[in-house]
């Protein structure tokens, strides 16, 4: 019984132990639940603490809306023609900005159909998309989801670069965007941010906003693109040296293909219009506009000290002077777009065959072993003394088939560049002076040295001045000149000599001038007086340092291309000075003019209009007749046009200058070391240098009917009196003894030979009088009648 008892008090001890138990376990979850609940707590707490530590700048600044409100991106100034397209930029970062409505619908389609497909309907935070990233990214492990940022998320990491904060990089940069992001939207309208966008993002290559990108890929401005371009510019987001069309066009052309599946997928476009620009071929229009590369490169180098100096001198409504380089200014030039093309196109297709005959020509031989004191002067040169010049260097060589990515000695490259030849163009209008075309040399980037304003030996190009001098001293055209060599004991028994070595005869200064004969130059020279020569040439504008000496006749001083062409323009111009003007307005970046300039008020006449007539007349016959008519034969200049060919000692230089009444151009082409140059005159002429870029410019501008009124002007006449003398016979074998009293020793004077003539130096400058004592030449009578009578 007693067992019994005890066996009843254990069973019902039980009871108790069992509800004992499931305490345990409903504290066990409470327990969690608490945890939980505690970690939760802790986590939110963390996060609002690491959002406020973003938020108040702990890891950096983030940008206020004041600063949001005054976002200011570096723009490029730009320089336009005066056809208004960009021909330069001077910037620190290669952007232009364009408004939005200035950018084509179809950017704007493919832009939000792949970026931001959410854009219209987002706050500058896309949730959706943020949890699609997180879904695919951290649970999916699927990489190519992409990151979730909407365009004002782009926008701010595109303005405030990300900072390494170690573990805490990636949600410190991710969460200050998305607070800027946020402030953004509340500052600006949606048209406006796409617009801050395209204007921010970069493009490759060094290049900033949609503006800049559409003219570099396609030539074209944002508002004229098509949709299959668009596309393209768009793709290039993802990564845009990957993508880019010039150097990648497969997969551009890949790339482009997936935003037009996507501008389908949001319904921009239909499958079938997806499928057409699909299949097209990838096609670009690849122009570089860069400080090195352009248009117009030495123009807008030389253009940039002045616009320095103007931005130093005035000031921004803040008080703080404009900078060049990052204020978008926009500075209108005279520059013809065309006409600088046509000019740099001319150039190329030359200078490119012009250098493979110098080069054929010099093949058989080695220059520089014979004339060794090139290589030694350039080896004298800063940047290459104290080098080793066998050592060999990996470079990029210019060519005129392209960069040659080779390795070469330094000597070797060296004498690669001095063997090159190079030229300088410029055309300026002669009524006002206005500047509308100038090539400084065959590649800006290589070669910085600008050939229009070099000093260089002009050859007969100066001649011209000899002629008008002559007419200005009284002198009149019809007279007759020997062409004779002709020892000058005046002058150190001096002797011109004619280049082909064409003697006998005489002729009108017309005449002489067309057949650019020296031996009559020098005597013209001294018929109107060194000193008389001079102060003309002065009066024309050449400011070069002139030699007292009669070779002057024959162009041994060294003048800029510039001057001489402005000297040409006055003569043009009636004898009224010519000065080049190319500077029309400066804009600030929204298109408010700051600044308008005129061009130099004309003076008056420095030498006669009549005789400035007649001085054309004369250099129209070197066209027709002379030693410039190949821009007749070779390249089909019709229409009133007048010129002079030049060609200096040893054919270091050649020279040509061509004149139409309303446009005036010169070219000159040599190598940068004089010494380096053809061996004959066959090739070293200035017709043969230099003239056919002359000829190739005026072909091209004469087939644009834009051009007509260029080919269809006319030159004023002299009077009828001095036209008259002018169409005299330009050579008779002897001259009309009853019109003129000649010296019985021009009767008979005759070619001679002068052996072992002492070259003179022509720096060398002789106080002498300006006249010279003729003294005749006797031959035998009976020489006279081993011509032909007529």
């Amino acid at each position: 019984m007693a067992n019994n008892s005890v066996n009843n008090s254990l069973s019902k001890s039980n009871p108790t132990k069992k509800k004992k138990g499931r305490s345990k376990k409903e504290t066990g979850k409470l327990s969690f639940l608490k945890l939980a609940i505690h970690s939760a707590t802790i986590l939110l707490f963390l996060a609002i603490l690491f959002f406020v530590l973003v938020f108040i700048g702990v890891f950096g600044p983030v940008a206020s809306k004041q600063q949001l409100q005054k976002i200011n991106n570096p723009v490029a100034s730009e320089v336009f023609s005066a056809d208004g397209k960009v021909i330069g930029r001077y910037y620190i970062e290669n952007r232009s900005n364009a408004s939005f409505e200035e950018i084509s619908p179809n950017i704007i389609n493919a832009l939000i159909a792949t970026e931001d497909s959410r854009f219209y309907e987002h706050r500058g935070i896309d949730e959706i998309a943020l949890f699609r990233v997180f879904v695919k990214s951290v649970l999916l492990q699927n990489r190519s989801s992409g990151g979730g940022s909407t365009l004002s998320q782009q926008i701010a990491k595109n303005l405030y670069p990300r900072t390494d904060y170690g573990f805490f990089s990636l949600p410190v940069n991710k969460l200050r965007e998305a607070i800027i992001a946020y402030r953004m939207e509340r500052i600006y309208t949606k048209n406006e941010i796409l617009t801050l966008y395209l204007n921010t993002v970069p493009f490759s290559e060094n290049i900033f906003g949609i503006e800049v990108a559409a003219e570099r890929f396609f030539s074209k401005s944002p508002k004229n693109l098509e949709i299959q371009e668009a596309a393209v510019l768009v793709g290039m987001l993802k990564a845009n040296n990957y993508y880019n069309p010039h150097n990648n066009p497969d997969r551009a052309k890949e790339r482009r293909n997936v935003v037009l599946d996507q501008m389908a997928k949001n319904g921009v476009i239909t499958d079938t219009e997806a499928e057409k620009y699909k299949a097209m071929p990838m096609v670009i229009k690849y122009s570089v506009i860069t400080y090195n590369q352009g248009p117009a490169p030495y123009f807008t180098e030389r253009l940039k000290p002045e616009l320095v100096r103007w931005c130093k001198q005035n000031k921004k409504e803040n008080g703080e002077p404009y900078n060049l380089f990052t204020d978008g200014l926009k500075i209108t030039t005279t520059i013809d777009y065309t006409l600088q093309f046509y000019a740099q196109q001319s150039m190329k297709e030359h200078m490119k065959n012009l250098q493979s005959v110098f080069d054929a020509h010099w093949k058989p031989r080695d220059l520089f072993k014979e004339n060794p004191e090139i290589l030694k002067s350039a080896l004298r040169n800063k940047e290459i003394a104290g080098k080793n010049t066998d050592e060999k260097i990996r470079t990029s060589l210019f060519t005129w088939n392209g960069l040659k990515d080779t390795t070469i000695t330094r000597l070797d490259s060296l004498k690669h560049y001095l063997k090159l030849l190079n030229t300088g163009f410029i055309a300026i209008e002669p009524q006002s002076g206005a500047l509308k075309a100038w090539v400084g040399g065959i590649d800006f980037r290589f070669f910085k040295y600008d050939h229009v304003t070099a000093l260089r030996q002009t050859g007969s190009a100066f001649k011209p001045f000899v002629y008008l001098a002559a007419l200005e001293s009284g002198i009149s055209p019809d007279k007759y000149y020997p062409n004779e060599q002709k020892i000058y004991t005046e002058y150190q028994n001096w002797s011109p000599q004619n280049p082909h070595g064409d003697y006998g005869g005489y002729y009108s200064m017309k005449g002489a001038l067309a057949q650019s004969l020296n031996t009559v130059s020098v005597e013209v020279l001294l018929d109107a007086g060194i000193s008389n020569f001079i102060n003309t040439v002065e009066n024309l504008g050449i400011s070069a340092d002139l030699p007292v000496y009669p070779s002057l006749a024959l162009g041994v001083a060294s003048v800029s291309l510039k001057e001489m062409v402005e000297a040409y323009a006055t003569i043009v111009n009636d004898g009224k000075p010519v000065e080049t003007w190319y500077l029309v307005e400066i804009a600030n970046s929204d298109g408010k003019v700051l600044e308008k300039f005129n061009y130099p008020p004309m003076g008056e006449a420095v030498v006669s209009a009549e005789n400035c007539r007649a001085v054309i007349n004369m250099m129209q016959a070197v066209i027709s007749d002379g030693t410039g008519k190949g821009i007749r034969t070779r390249f089909d200049v019709e229409g009133d046009f007048a010129g002079k060919t030049g060609t200096t000692q040893e054919n270091s230089d050649g020279w040509f200058i061509g004149l139409t009444p309303n446009l005036v151009t010169g070219c000159w082409v040599g190598a940068g070391d004089p010494r380096v140059h053809f061996r004959t005159i066959t090739y070293g002429q200035g017709a043969f240098m230099a003239l056919p870029i002359v000829g190739g410019f005026f072909s091209k501008t004469y087939n644009n009917p834009k051009y007509s009124y260029l080919k269809n002007s006319t030159f004023a006449t002299p009077g009828p009196e001095l036209y008259a003398m002018l169409n005299n016979p330009q050579y008779k074998e002897i001259p009309d003894i009853e019109k003129r009293e000649w010296d019985l020793a021009d009767i008979f004077r005759k070619k001679e030979k002068k052996e072992d003539l002492k070259p003179v130096d022509k720096s060398a400058t002789l106080s002498q009088p300006d006249k010279v004592d003729k003294k005749p030449v006797w031959t035998k009578i009976k020489d006279i009648f081993k011509k032909k009578d007529k």
